[in-house]
């Protein structure tokens, strides 16, 4: 058995970033940008007014008179020239005439007609917003960045109508076993329903993957090959169940009849011993434990990373914070344990039952407590660290 560290690092050189693909951008939310990207424009590209008021020349001071001379809104610029004694109403978003060097707010004025009077209650702010504050034509958008809402904002003001993004990885999962079958069916007397397969494709999706969910494989070697056979295409085939060393356990043998180069078989981790990899032709193959928390855990610690490195993301493991104990824990064995907790309030609460089946303990958790291989007992206030999910 080889260590998480080694499986993560040996996984990872499987991997490798697909090919970019120029796409609107109204689709382009959870995207990776492929490639830095240029402003097409400055924002704002004029000065502009940040309050309502009134747009005015030189110094000013309460008590002093002013005349309107016009207005200026937001697309809808003045076109004249603000003197000293003048000034023109304005509203948020607009162009700041010619001349005027400050913006009075309307709280601060009394208007009468075409005149306005400030009041004592004057501040001192210039309420301006000056032309290339946001940014200025030129600046970058730096990729590799999987894209929010507040990147596909900044393209738009950036006037970017497409951008260069890497291409969805495609991934085939392939449930096995005869035991399966899926929900809404009415199951024999000795059958379970799949699960694994729908919750990966949910975790999968939402890191950026395309997800081809394949029909249950039933435990033959016929059964398999077509599976196998109906991945064709896929960048990366996941298969659940089947991976371990049981009469009944044809994934890797079968397989490897199809030309799978192993990378590593069986890792010291709980739960999910029983992991696979290599590659099948072109297409990276990673064949899970079929528990559920086995597989749902080892999609969390491995899957996902290796479809970031494929989205053009730098190839690291999930992300370690820490918390302090909330209850003491035993002595851990020969395996590193990712135990599933609760994190709240700065403190960790490891679940009662940490059995590989009970998808209820893993929906009611937050966090994957990790435990390192003969971690000794820990008492309740020490420090140790989880990753979140």
């Amino acid at each position: 058995m080889i260590s998480v560290a080694e499986a993560l690092e040996r996984l990872f050189a499987l991997v490798q970033p697909l090919a970019a693909e120029t796409v609107p951008l109204a689709g382009c939310g959870g995207r990776v940008l492929a490639e830095t990207v240029y402003a097409q424009r400055t924002q704002p590209p004029f000065a502009a007014s940040a309050m309502d008021g009134y747009a005015v020349a030189g110094d000013v001071a309460s008590g002093d008179v002013l005349t309107v001379i016009g207005e200026a809104a937001a697309g809808h610029a003045f076109d004249g020239v603000v003197g000293r004694g003048q000034a023109v109403r304005i509203f948020t978003g607009a162009p700041i005439p010619s001349g005027a060097t400050r913006v009075v707010i309307q709280e601060d004025v009394e208007r009468s007609g075409d005149t306005i009077a400030l009041q004592d209650n004057l501040d001192s702010g210039g309420h301006i917003r000056p032309a290339g504050g946001d940014f200025s034509a030129g600046d970058p958008m730096i990729a590799p960045v999987r894209l929010g809402p507040a990147h596909v904002a900044l393209a738009a003001a950036m006037n970017i109508p497409t951008l260069p993004v890497r291409r969805r990885p495609v991934v085939a999962i392939m449930a096995t076993g005869d035991e399966l079958c899926m929900p809404g069916e009415a199951p024999a007397a000795d059958q379970i329903i799949a699960s694994n397969n729908f919750g990966l494709k949910a975790m999968l999706e939402a890191r950026g993957a395309e997800v081809r969910m394949l029909p249950i494989a039933r435990d033959t070697e016929d059964a398999l090959r077509l599976g196998f056979g109906l991945a064709k295409g896929a960048d990366m085939i996941v298969t659940i169940g089947g991976a371990s060393v049981g009469d009944h356990d044809l994934v890797g043998p079968v397989a490897r009849d199809l030309g799978m180069d192993t990378s590593f078989y069986k890792i010291a981790m709980r739960p999910g011993k029983p992991l696979m990899a290599g590659k099948l032709g072109d297409q990276v193959m990673v064949g899970l434990p079929g528990n559920p928390v086995s597989a749902l855990v080892c999609g969390q610690l491995f899957l996902c990373p290796m479809v970031d490195v494929m989205l053009g993301l730098p190839a690291a493991p999930p992300a370690r914070r820490t918390a302090v104990l909330a209850a003491d824990l035993g002595a851990n064995g020969p395996r590193e344990h990712y135990m599933r907790a609760v994190v709240a309030d700065g403190q960790i609460t490891a679940a009662g039952s940490q059995d590989s089946s009970l998808l209820t303990v893993l929906a009611g958790a937050n966090a994957l407590l990790i435990r390192p291989v003969g971690d000794g007992p820990r008492a309740a206030g020490e420090t140790v660290e989880y990753i979140a999910i």
